[in-house]
C-alpha cells in the first residue's frame, strides 16, 4: 500500500509473534506461527498494508502459553533485513543487558537497515526470569530507576563521543562508538508501563510511551500526566495504545470470535499471569502498577488489548481508532488472532475508512 500522508499521521504498529502460543492465552484456533519462515511473509506483507512498526517481544524462558521463544534483538535484525519501509522495535530488559553492548548492536543494525532500527525498553515483571540467571531482582520502582539509567546511558553513548556515566546501575568512561548509529539524533527509545514511576520515566527520557488497552478516559489522564511531565522538562513524548483487533464483516461475527477467544482461555496459564503481574505492580510505592485493575478476560490478551474495543466492523474499528488519536493516541499498536488474514484484511478494509476519517480530523483541526 503506498501512502501520501501527513507526518504526524496515526501511525500502526504490530506485535511479532516471535513466540509460539499466539497473541491470546487461550485454546481457540489461532493461524499463527512463530517460526521466522511466517514472520518474515508477515512482515513485507504488513509493510505493504500500512504498517509502519513492528515489536519484537522478549521472553527468555517459558511463561504465559509461551513454551518457546525467539530472542528478539536477532529476530528484529533479520525482520529489518526482510523489509524495506518497516521499523523494527526490539524489546529489551536493563539487568540483561549492557546498554554499551546494547548501543553497539543497535549502531550496526541501525546502518545494515538504513536507519530503521528501535528498541522498547522493558523494565520487567517475570522475576523468574531474573532469578534463573542469577542476576538480582529488583523492586518495581528500583527497575524503573535502572531503565531511566539505561535509556540516558544510550543516548549519551548514541550522541556524543568519550561518553560517561557515573550511575548507580552502569559506570561508562571515556567510551566512545563508532559509527554512530543513522538516524538523528539516535534511534528511537519507546518504553511501556503504567505506574507513576513509569509515567515520570517516560516524561524525562523516552521518546515513546506505550499504554496498556484503556478507554478513551483511562488514555486522557495517561497522556496529560506524561505530558505535563515532559513538559516540565522541555520535552515531547509521542503515545502508542495496545489493542486487539478483530474486524469481521458484520458485528456479530466479530463479538463471536471474542465471545469464543475468552470462554476457550487457558485458565490456568492466565491466572498464573495475573498473580506474577498483580504481585510485580503492588510492590510500586503507590500499588498503580500495570494490570492492578485487570479482570480475568482482560488478561487473556497480553497487554489488556480487549479493553480497547476494536471489535466489530471495519468501520467500527476505524471509528474507534480515530476517536482514540483525538485523545493523543499517535501509534497503535495491534495484535490479531490470524496475523497474515487479519492483517490483510485490516490494510485493505479499516485503515482507508481511518485515513478518510483522520483527514477529516486534521482538516477539522485547522
Amino acid at each position: 500500500m503506498s501512502e501520501h500522508r501527513p507526518p504526524d499521521a496515526l501511525k500502526f504498529a504490530y506485535w511479532v509473534p516471535n513466540v509460539s502460543g499466539g497473541l491470546v492465552v487461550s485454546t481457540i484456533e489461532q493461524r499463527t506461527d512463530w517460526s521466522y519462515d511466517y514472520n518474515r511473509r508477515l512482515a513485507v506483507l504488513a509493510e505493504h498494508n500500512g504498517f509502519d512498526y513492528a515489536l519484537s517481544q522478549v521472553r527468555y524462558m517459558a511463561s504465559y502459553g509461551a513454551d518457546k521463544q525467539h530472542e528478539s534483538t536477532s529476530f528484529s535484525l533479520a525482520l529489518l533485513l526482510a523489509t524495506e519501509r518497516l521499523k523494527v522495535i526490539a524489546a529489551v530488559h536493563p539487568g540483561l543487558w549492557h546498554p554499551g553492548v546494547l548501543a553497539k548492536l543497535g549502531a550496526t543494525a541501525d546502518h545494515l537497515s538504513a536507519g530503521r532500527f528501535a528498541v522498547n525498553v522493558v523494565s520487567g515483571w517475570f522475576k523468574g526470569e531474573f532469578t534463573a540467571l542469577g542476576e538480582p531482582w529488583l523492586e518495581h520502582d528500583e527497575r524503573y530507576r535502572r531503565s531511566e539509567e539505561f535509556i540516558r546511558a544510550l543516548k549519551e553513548i548514541w550522541t556524543t563521543d568519550g561518553a560517561e556515566l557515573a550511575g548507580d546501575f552502569y559506570r561508562i568512561r571515556d567510551f566512545t562508538l563508532k559509527p554512530k548509529p543513522v538516524q538523528s539524533p539516535h534511534p528511537e527509545i519507546f518504553q511501556g508501563g503504567n505506574s507513576t514511576a513509569a509515567r515520570q520515566m517516560a516524561g524525562r527520557v523516552s521518546d515513546w510511551y506505550f499504554m496498556n488497552g484503556n478507554s478513551f478516559d483511562g488514555v486522557r489522564e495517561q497522556v496529560a500526566e506524561v505530558s505535563a511531565v515532559a513538559a516540565a522538562h522541555r520535552r515531547r513524548v509521542r503515545f502508542g495504545l495496545n489493542g486487539f483487533v478483530v474486524a469481521r464483516d458484520t458485528e456479530a461475527e466479530a463479538h463471536d470470535v471474542l465471545r469464543e477467544i475468552i470462554d476457550k482461555a487457558d485458565r490456568e496459564a492466565v491466572e498464573g499471569f495475573g498473580a506474577a503481574v498483580r504481585q510485580a505492580g503492588q510492590s510500586a510505592a503507590d500499588r498503580k502498577g500495570m494490570w492492578q485493575d485487570s479482570d480475568f478476560s482482560d488478561l487473556v490478551q497480553y497487554n489488556d488489548g480487549f479493553r480497547t474495543g476494536l471489535v466489530g466492523t471495519p468501520e467500527q474499528v476505524a471509528r474507534r481508532i480515530v476517536e482514540y488519536r483525538r485523545h493523543g493516541v499517535d501509534l497503535m499498536l495491534l495484535g490479531f488472532l490470524h496475523y497474515l488474514e487479519d492483517v490483510e484484511y485490516f490494510g485493505t478494509r479499516v485503515l482507508p475508512i481511518v485515513r478518510e476519517l483522520e483527514a477529516g480530523l486534521l482538516t477539522a483541526a485547522h
